[in-house]
């Protein structure tokens, strides 16, 4: 069945690695726990990546362990006068499990400390705490942050994935949208105040084994509509989906799933217009790019190729019941990014 909502709590893999029951949820209601994966430890791959967005920039910070790598980064956007980013990646080898990624996203501490570097994640009860400090961040300035996202009873997405090629392999991933969220950044001399009347974030928590070589595509914003919280989670190209989709909009805390979406990328310019469909007709939009974050790294056996386009989406979005919602220059992203690793 397409869109299988996966309701019972149980483990995530069976006694032989794979995936118990490949499908969709509103809940962490599978239980991931590191010790019951059967593929080779180097494959394991655990991430945190949160994004907080205002109308005028956005931070975004990743803690992760690829197994093979540990890829920790902050990002700074500005979305002002002459937009412009700029991202800092600080490579470990083989951290191997030794950053401690909690096996849930509902409780636990993420903490990455150097002597450039210190990037806390913290849960608590209805919250969501993250302090950063970013030495040399960029031209000799230093970038920090002390930042609460609310959490409230909400409906998230959740998706397990198998993949066809490998048994094993498999993709434990939650999106959480429309976190509230407020605080204060520093850029240098320059500070720049989150309002949580308009300014929200989204997590991405991600646990899994994946295969060498992927693309995929991936959109997500949050605004407010008639005065309640609205957020999309969109995505594709990522395993074997059979079972269902990670298509999402949310709207007052409830979640609506949606069938299939494609991304009508330009040819030639990541920055011309795009079109978003679906094929349920429930997600059609126009994106109008403002910033390519665009990163390419390509060592030995180690690619990565990535698009994350921020910029204002246009359209109509339809709710389980058929309510249409307008959206309306609604700053968000979406991303194409192919990676071998």
């Amino acid at each position: 069945m397409r869109n299988h909502e996966v309701t019972e709590v149980q483990k995530l893999l069976t006694v032989n690695g794979t995936l118990k029951e490949p499908g969709w949820s509103r809940q962490l209601v599978q239980i991931y726990n590191r010790e019951d994966i059967k593929a080779k430890k180097f494959r394991i791959k655990e991430w945190d990546y949160y994004l907080a967005m205002s109308k005028d920039f956005a931070l975004a910070f990743t803690i992760s362990d690829d197994g093979y790598i540990g890829l920790q980064s902050v990002s700074f956007l500005d979305f002002r006068k002459e937009p412009w980013e700029h991202t800092e990646t600080i490579l470990k080898p083989f951290p191997m499990g030794k950053l401690h990624m909690p096996p849930t996203s509902e409780k636990g501490d993420v903490q990455y400390e150097d002597k450039r570097l210190s990037l806390i994640f913290r849960k608590c009860e209805g919250k969501r705490h993250i302090s950063c400090y970013f030495k040399d961040f960029y031209e000799g300035k230093p970038l920090s942050c002390e930042l609460e996202l609310s959490q409230p009873p909400m409906d998230t997405m959740v998706i397990a994935t198998p993949w066809k090629e490998d048994p094993k392999a498999f993709y434990y991933n939650q999106k959480i949208n429309c976190m509230r969220v407020k605080g204060t950044a520093r850029f240098g001399d320059e500070v720049l105040r989150f309002d949580p009347e308009t300014d929200f974030a989204t997590l991405d928590w991600g646990r899994g084994v994946w295969t060498y070589d992927n693309t995929w595509y991936w959109g997500s914003g949050n605004t407010v509509i008639d005065g309640k919280p609205f957020g999309f989670n969109i995505g594709y190209g990522f395993g074997n989906t059979k079972a269902a989709t990670e298509n999402m909009i949310f709207y007052d805390g409830v979640g609506h799933k949606l069938e299939d979406i494609t991304f009508c990328i330009p040819s030639d310019s990541y920055l011309k217009p795009w079109k978003i469909t679906s094929s349920d007709d429930r997600f059609e939009m126009d994106f109008v790019p403002i910033l390519d974050r665009a990163a390419k790294l390509d060592v030995k056996f180690i690619l990565t190729d990535q698009h994350q386009v921020f910029g204002k989406m246009s359209g109509k979005a339809v709710l389980d019941d058929g309510t249409e919602l307008q959206v309306k220059d609604m700053l968000c992203f979406c991303e194409k990014v192919h990676n071998k690793y």
